[in-house]
């Protein structure tokens, strides 16, 4: 898939959350949504993120923002996830890295010299009508929440 850009349809997807319920991006129109990737649940990076935008939820609710976080990560794990680290928002699981592909963040990734699939921590902000607005491929993960609101300050 062609890489994704401002301005773009934000394309639509259906997963399940931590809770084992069907959530699909349709059922959000009308909502502006902060859409975010992130690798694996309880890693140092992801659960820094994961922190960040639970504690930066309410001021993102009072501007409109429902949180929805997506990784390759099983309801089960994501259950834990959001449990050990009092998560308040919504957490998809991809095991099929569908949603993944759709927004382009399933890529090729290098550790050590070693050549692997994986999430590319990227961030979506999607209006009401479906429409992308903003894009972050350089997430800063222990002050995501404050990213974003700067961000959208400048509007």
């Amino acid at each position: 898939m062609a890489e994704l850009k401002v301005g773009d349809i934000a394309p639509d997807f259906t997963g399940q959350t931590e809770k084992g319920e069907s959530l699909t991006l349709k059922e959000l129109k009308g909502q502006s949504v902060i859409l975010y990737f992130y690798p694996k649940d309880n890693t140092s990076g992801c659960t820094l993120e994961a922190k960040s935008l639970r504690d930066g939820k309410q001021e993102l609710a009072q501007r409109g923002y429902r949180i929805i976080g997506v990784s390759p990560d099983s309801e089960r794990s994501h259950q834990n996830f959001c449990a050990k680290h009092e998560l308040n928002f919504t957490l998809l699981a991809d095991t099929d890295h569908s949603i993944c592909e759709a927004y382009g963040v399933w890529a090729e990734k290098s550790m050590y010299g070693r050549k692997y699939w994986g999430v590319k921590r990227t961030t979506f902000i999607i209006n009401e009508e479906g429409i992308i607005t903003h894009i972050f491929d350089k997430v800063k993960t222990a002050d995501h929440y404050r990213q974003i609101i700067n961000e959208l300050d400048k509007e």
